[in-house]
């Protein structure tokens, strides 16, 4: 027993220091849990005083992205032009985004993706060790949830507080999201500097292609720039930096697997073009009286955020050959000293606007004097003469003459074409035909087609009466119109009173539809960036006119042998294969040159002059705009049906 009890006292003699040290050990591992513990509570404690007053990101399917709105034309093929705020952007699903532009951004941002929980610890690391390396913060160890959470909610401040929440915000995306929709979110929502926001924005912007149909190095290209989008800019002075960029993705690639070297070597050689940074504007007269209705319905800073695609009624290759033609035939009449023009081309069964002119360069490469725009210039680019008053000269008889046929006058009623004091002994108003001439009784058959002066000034004031005049001009669509029927008084069917191109071509579509009206349409649909229809045409023709009245203003004006006289027969508005109705006008002092001519299908007007209003060389309407109306009408017609007018039946 006593020899038990000494071995004992041996024993724990022996282990006594063993047992210090368990103890010590168990002590010190107790005072790390509690540690840790502590820190864990600290941090737990962090996050939930950070965390409370942080956006939610389940919500982040519902975060309004700004996007431009798109004016096409009808095709929706051609853009027109992209009003864009601060942010310029198109959404764009993941599924159209190439699998190699995918694994690029991976493969440089963020090569462990698809394994981490958006935090990635080994990054972080690695990102430390090179700034210490370095002695300063250049290494980035964000995941590209980190850099989605940083650009959707927060600052760029690099502050403790600010880790924080971004830490908490990408724990919680992941979460909430797959990869595959974090992926979708930071592709649409990345800066790529020049305004541009998202992948498909920057494709458009650098290489005008829709990011499905970009190659290899253009994608590479495109992640390259997501380093630092404004120090890279392709248009800036460190293209070569970004070149290199490019370059160093392609090895990452490589590097990742996702290609072989052959490959990015062969994209490394592949010469890039990028797209001129400038703002393209197409039918730009057009379009900005597009932007200004959108602008009155929906407000300017709507428009810039709103992401609307807005398709036209513009038919882009008959805008093409209008815009040829103009600039041509303005050049051509510089020898008249007419140094603009402007052309509209109108279906007028649904309103439609096919074309718009409003000037022969709107971008200003054709100034004929020295002249600061809108300082007395025989030539503006700007202002669209489509839409400004001119005085229409002789094109704004047909109204008169309609007047009069619809208070029971017709073709065959006699007028004497004579010299005539319209005036007084003391304030006489003695006006003159274009060639000086007066051929006596006349029907009004031949004074519409052969556009006589006196004859027309004896219809205003004997059968068609000044106020019912105006008023039917006013019913065709005429709105200019607004002073008291005295203040125009009988000069008015000589083109006394301003009108608007585009308003006159608009209601000559009323004799071409035999009496139906439609004001100019220029929009088709509106649709959100769902798809949806904001707006649509629903615009329906209203009848204005007697199918009769109309019919033989149409006979009137397309009968070659009743202005022969005075066009001849082989004149401009003359088209052996067709049946076209057509009207020419010359103002007083020749200011202004028109022709407006139609068949039941289109009608196109042509207005000729200087933005100053000052005269061109003594010619009439029918040589000043009735080349470029003539060589318009020769490339739409044969697209046309040959159709004729209804033959004039009370």
């Amino acid at each position: 027993m006593l020899r038990r009890k000494n071995h004992y006292k041996i024993y724990r003699q022996k282990l006594s220091p063993l047992t210090k040290k368990i103890k010590i050990l168990s002590f010190l591992l107790k005072s790390l849990v509690l540690i840790a513990f502590v820190i864990f509570s600290l941090f737990v404690l962090v996050l939930i005083y950070y965390a409370k007053d942080l956006p939610q990101p389940e919500k982040f399917t519902e975060k309004p992205f700004s996007q431009s709105t798109k004016i096409y034309d009808r095709s929706g093929k051609i853009l027109l032009y992209d009003i864009y705020g601060e942010e310029k952007r198109e959404l764009i699903s993941i599924s159209e985004v190439p699998a190699y532009l995918k694994q690029a951004i991976i493969a440089t941002e963020d090569a462990n993706f698809y394994h981490h929980f958006g935090i990635d610890p080994r990054s972080i690391i690695r990102a430390l060790l090179a700034d210490l390396k370095l002695r300063k913060a250049v290494q980035g160890g964000s995941t590209i949830t980190q850099q989605l959470i940083r650009s959707s909610f927060l600052t760029l401040e690099k502050t403790f507080e600010r880790k924080i929440k971004e830490i908490i915000l990408t724990l919680e995306m992941e979460r909430r999201y797959s990869k595959e929709q974090i992926l979708e979110f930071y592709l649409n929502q990345i800066p790529f500097g020049s305004n541009t926001y998202g992948i498909e924005a920057a494709s458009q912007t650098y290489f005008n292609k829709h990011v499905s149909e970009i190659s290899l190095p253009e994608a590479a290209l495109l992640t390259a720039l997501i380093k630092s989008p404004s120090y890279l800019s392709p248009y800036g002075p460190n293209k070569d930096e970004l070149l290199a960029r490019k370059d160093y993705v392609l090895d990452r690639m490589t590097d990742e697997g996702y290609i072989i070297k052959e490959k990015a070597e062969e994209a490394k050689k592949t010469e890039l073009t990028f797209t001129k940074p400038i703002q393209t504007i197409l039918a730009p007269h057009f379009m900005l009286y597009v932007k200004e209705i959108l602008e009155k319905k929906y407000g300017a800073e709507s428009l810039k955020e709103a992401g609307y695609k807005v398709y036209t009624t513009l038919n882009w290759e008959f805008q093409e050959w209008a815009e040829k033609i103009v600039k041509e035939g303005a050049k051509a009449n510089e020898k008249y000293q007419a140094f603009n023009a402007s052309l509209v081309v109108i279906d007028p069964k649904t309103g439609e606007i096919l074309a718009m002119v409003g000037s022969k360069d709107y971008f200003g490469e054709s100034f004929p004097l020295n002249c600061t725009p809108g300082k007395d210039c025989l030539f503006d680019p700007h202002p669209n003469v489509a839409i400004y008053g001119r005085q229409p000269g002789s094109a704004f008889k047909p109204f008169v003459y309609a007047t009069a046929f619809k208070n029971g006058y017709d073709d065959k009623t006699i007028v004497v074409d004579e010299e005539t004091n319209f005036g007084t002994p003391v304030n006489p108003y003695i006006p003159r035909n274009y060639d000086g001439l007066f051929r006596g009784p006349v029907t009004l058959r031949q004074a519409l087609a052969q556009s006589l002066n006196v004859p027309s000034i004896k219809v205003l004031k004997d059968f068609a009466g000044l106020k019912d005049s105006i008023q039917t001009a006013k019913n065709f669509g005429i709105t200019t119109l607004t002073k008291s029927p005295s203040f125009y008084g009988l000069p008015l069917v000589l083109g006394g009173g301003e009108t608007k191109l585009l308003e006159m071509t608009s209601a000559y579509g009323v004799f071409a539809t035999r009496g139906l009206t439609i004001p100019p349409v220029a929009i088709l649909k509106i649709e959100d960036p769902n798809g949806n229809i904001v707006e649509k045409n629903q615009k329906t023709p209203k009848r204005i006119a007697s199918s009769y009245v109309t019919d033989l203003i149409n006979s009137i004006l397309s009968d070659n042998e009743a202005r022969t006289p005075i066009f001849g027969s082989r004149s401009r508005l003359y088209f052996p294969d067709y049946q076209v109705a057509a009207k020419t006008g010359t103002t007083q002092d020749y200011r202004d040159g028109w022709v407006i001519g139609y068949t039941p299908s289109i009608v196109v007007g042509v207005w000729v002059g200087n933005n100053n209003n000052s005269s061109m060389l003594k010619e009439p309407g029918i040589v000043l705009a009735g080349s470029i109306w003539r060589n318009f009408m020769d490339k739409i017609l044969p697209l046309y049906p040959k159709e004729k007018f209804n033959e004039p039946v009370k």
